[in-house]
């Protein structure tokens, strides 16, 4: 099992880091649809996988892993199936910074059970230490939602596309 953990770690951190990316696409308004697909991918495989570690009970990680995978059906429904037309283009935004945050929630849960000094500051995770860093993270998500909303609201046009309309204005005038 110590292998398929290892495997289930280093799919997260793959969905953490294509989640940045995926971010940073969203507050540049581009879409960089191969970054997307990876990072859902990685966050989809990084929910599932959470299922089949050992449990003889329901878990904290379960739950954030179903709330994580109802997030996903609606971030990969609003992207794929809706295309991103209309509100689903914000539905999308919300959805895949939520679920995005849920991956680094769980990583910063995961950093305080097993970083000798932030276990030291939290051994428990109801310490002061524990609840600053995931409320200030918490806010930091929330701006960037709201902000990559207003930012990914349409796609831009590209230049040559751009330029032919321009031309075919000037044409008809």
């Amino acid at each position: 099992m110590t292998t398929f953990v290892l495997i289930h770690v280093l799919i997260s951190f793959a969905g953490i880091f294509s989640g940045f990316v995926v971010l940073f696409g969203l507050l540049t308004a581009r879409s960089l649809d191969r970054w997307t697909a990876i990072f859902l991918t990685t966050t989809v495989a990084t929910s599932l996988t959470v299922f089949v570690l050992p449990s003889d009970r329901l878990l904290p990680s379960h739950i954030v892993g179903i709330i994580s995978m109802v997030v996903l059906a609606i971030a990969l429904f609003a992207r794929y199936v809706r295309q991103l037309s209309g509100g689903w283009r914000k539905v999308y935004v919300v959805s895949a910074v939520l679920a995005f945050y849920l991956n680094v929630f769980v990583g910063i849960v995961q950093a305080f059970l097993k970083v000798p000094a932030l276990k030291a500051l939290a051994p428990t995770q109801s310490e002061l230490p524990f609840a600053v860093t995931q409320a200030f993270v918490l806010l930091v998500f929330i701006a960037l939602a709201i902000v990559a909303a207003i930012k990914f609201r349409a796609q831009p046009v590209p230049a040559v596309a751009a330029s032919r309309i321009l031309e075919t204005a000037r044409i008809t005038q």
